[in-house]
């Protein structure tokens, strides 16, 4: 039977067409307008259900994507850091130095010599110790970590259950 009423469109926003470029396009840790990058410590601690799923794209990705000449990538934990704020080490990273000029000022200078404006509303790119430890990389441990769901066993023996407590009387014989 069919009726004459129109077909309800769906509620909500029509489906995207760039699902992954709409979901990256907010800021997300681990990326970057160019870049998505997965600490590997992190991935293989994911519940085994993820790791499939995440082993299966990877691999259809890996697939579709061999014809490429792919580099090799370099990937350095890094973090934002004010100019000012910087040590000497730091500062060698950006291509930058300190000096007292003539006047008795502060100076900061770029590797070619010239004066960095406004250095202490300069941000910079500088690397930090990777603060995702790697001692999470086992996905079978038992608490797992920064709120990862618990896998939910799929095999293996059942938890041993302690035994109910009686809540009723005993049965006592019939007495004849």
């Amino acid at each position: 039977m069919f009726t004459p009423d129109p077909i309800q469109r769906p509620v909500g926003p029509p489906a995207s067409t760039t699902p992954v470029r709409d979901y990256l396009a907010t800021p997300r840790p681990g990326v970057d307008k160019s870049y998505v990058v997965l600490p590997r410590s992190l991935v293989e601690s994911m519940p085994l259900p993820w790791q499939q799923h995440m082993a299966h794209l990877l691999a259809e990705l890996h697939h579709h994507a061999a014809h490429l000449n792919w580099p090799v990538y370099r990937v350095v934990p890094s973090k934002l850091e004010k100019l000012v704020d910087l040590d000497e080490e730091q500062l060698a990273e950006v291509g930058a130095i300190m000096e007292i000029d003539s006047d008795g000022e502060l100076v900061y200078r770029e590797r070619n010599g010239g004066r960095i404006p406004n250095p202490e509303s300069r941000n910079v790119m500088v690397s930090c110790t990777d603060p995702i430890p790697a001692s999470y990389a086992n996905a079978n441990q038992n608490t797992p970590p920064r709120g990862f769901p618990a896998p939910y066993p799929t095999s293996g023996p059942l938890p041993l259950q302690a035994p109910q407590q009686q809540t009723q009387a005993p049965l006592q014989a019939p007495q004849w």
